[in-house]
């Protein structure tokens, strides 16, 4: 068994409490996976975007769940139904602000979260399911907020379900057949505000549901920690609760506090004022643009003069994601010890941050010639560098154990730990 696993130690006290744990160990499973469950003592708050995103989750199918008693989802009154739900639903348009901002914040925590697992390794065997799982629900969060964008039915939503439709039949063979399915018709319209409205409703459970395999993954391989090194004794760790559930709950409501502030203060500041617009499929809006979520990958896409060409790198830029357990070769698993590729992640983040820049710029003149070398450097990242620096890179020592990176070289600690008893084994490394 994996350094993970702890044992239960619940004790039902009423004999109501036996009864049902003899018959279903419900709350034995929650006390090992949420109270008893050993964390490294060194994580620091990028490992707390887990519960960020998982709270988030909540909030959006609880909001969604509640506009849809309200939205009609059909090309003449959807626009009129979400301006119903803004002036006329009790609280409406604080679900509806708190909707389409929680989508926004919810990327904001998913970027964290996957730039946390590229810098400190959190890819490396044995996590390598946990992680293809991760860019699952990254891949379920792109199609559903794709899907959610186009249901106000203004002129950026009709005309952005439309731009999107439309490259997906350049994809051989199936396009064609994917893009009919998607438009129920000819054009974008009253069938397709039907679809879309169905699976937007759809995804956020399957989302939901592989969020569970997300964390049993977790609960089987444990957490990695900002040294990417095992937990080698009880010294190494602590009990979940209370010393990573308090750091959870202090980060989401900082967290929250940054939400009401776009809620309250600044609702639109994300979205974008054509959408106030009613749909017309006459006139084109001058600059069509997405979220800016997907901003980065709309650049890739514009990038390429060639539209097949452009809509492989554009999906194949998130995919490739998913090939990064293997095409690191580096040995060591955090960039605090790898002094050249820490330098080259860096690059690659501000890479990003730019693609995201250059998407919002119209496609001309040098903005077009910078997309194109940052997506040749975005690929060339994992394609190139990547595999190449694990090969010849000398890594920084790594610390004997967990405690060390915590206390200094030498040194004990005094308090908290786990139990006598509960220290896990070695984790098997990759």
């Amino acid at each position: 068994m994996s350094s993970a696993h702890a044992t239960s130690t619940y004790v039902p006290k009423s004999r109501l409490a036996k009864w049902f744990e003899s018959r279903l160990p419900l709350v034995g499973l929650v006390h090992s996976s949420f109270v008893a469950f050993p964390v490294p003592r060194n994580l620091n708050y990028f490992w707390t975007f887990g519960a960020i995103l998982i709270a988030f989750l909540g909030i959006q199918i609880i909001t969604g769940v509640w506009l849809a008693m309200h939205y009609d989802p059909s090309a003449g009154n959807a626009f009129e139904s979400v301006e119903h739900i803004m002036r006329d639903v009790n609280y409406g348009w604080l679900l509806r602000y708190a909707h389409a901002n929680g989508a926004s914040m919810f990327f904001v925590a998913v970027y964290v979260h996957i730039f946390r697992n590229l810098y400190y390794g959190s890819y490396k065997a044995p996590r390598e399911v946990l992680y293809l799982l991760g860019v699952i629900i990254y891949l379920l969060m792109m199609a559903t907020a794709f899907l959610g964008y186009t249901l106000p039915w203004g002129q950026m939503s009709f005309w952005g379900a439309t731009v999107i439709t439309n490259i997906l039949a350049a994809i051989p063979v199936v396009g064609d057949t994917i893009q009919s399915l998607l438009w129920g018709g000819y054009s974008v319209g009253n069938p397709t505000i039907n679809r879309f409205f169905s699976l937007h409703f759809l995804l956020p459970w399957m989302i939901a549901g592989v969020v569970v395999l997300h964390v049993w993954a977790l609960h089987v391989t444990g957490q990695n920690n900002p040294a990417g090194i095992p937990i080698k004794s009880s010294k190494d760790a602590v009990p979940f609760t209370p010393y990573a559930t308090i750091k959870d709950v202090f980060a989401v409501v900082v967290f929250f506090i940054l939400f009401a502030w776009f809620i309250f203060y600044q609702p639109n500041y994300l979205g974008h004022a054509d959408n106030y617009v009613p749909a017309n499929p006459s006139v084109t809006p001058a600059h069509i643009v997405p979220e800016w979520y997907f901003l980065p990958f709309y650049a890739i896409l514009r990038a390429v003069p060639d539209k097949l060409g452009g809509v492989v790198l554009m999906f194949g830029a998130v995919l490739i994601l998913a090939f990064a357990p293997w095409l690191d070769t580096s040995r060591v698993r955090s960039c605090n010890y790898r002094p050249v590729y820490r330098v080259f992640f860096w690059v690659f983040l501000i890479n990003a941050i730019l693609l995201g820049w250059l998407g919002a710029k119209p496609p001309e003149g040098g903005y077009v010639l910078a997309s194109r070398l940052c997506t040749v450097y975005y690929f060339a990242h994992f394609l190139i560098i990547m595999p190449l620096v694990g090969l010849f890179e000398t890594p920084d020592r790594l610390p004997g154990s967990i405690l060390e990176t915590v206390t200094g070289p030498g040194k004990q600690v005094s308090g908290a730990g786990l139990p006598a008893g509960a220290a896990a084994e070695p984790e098997k490394r990759g």
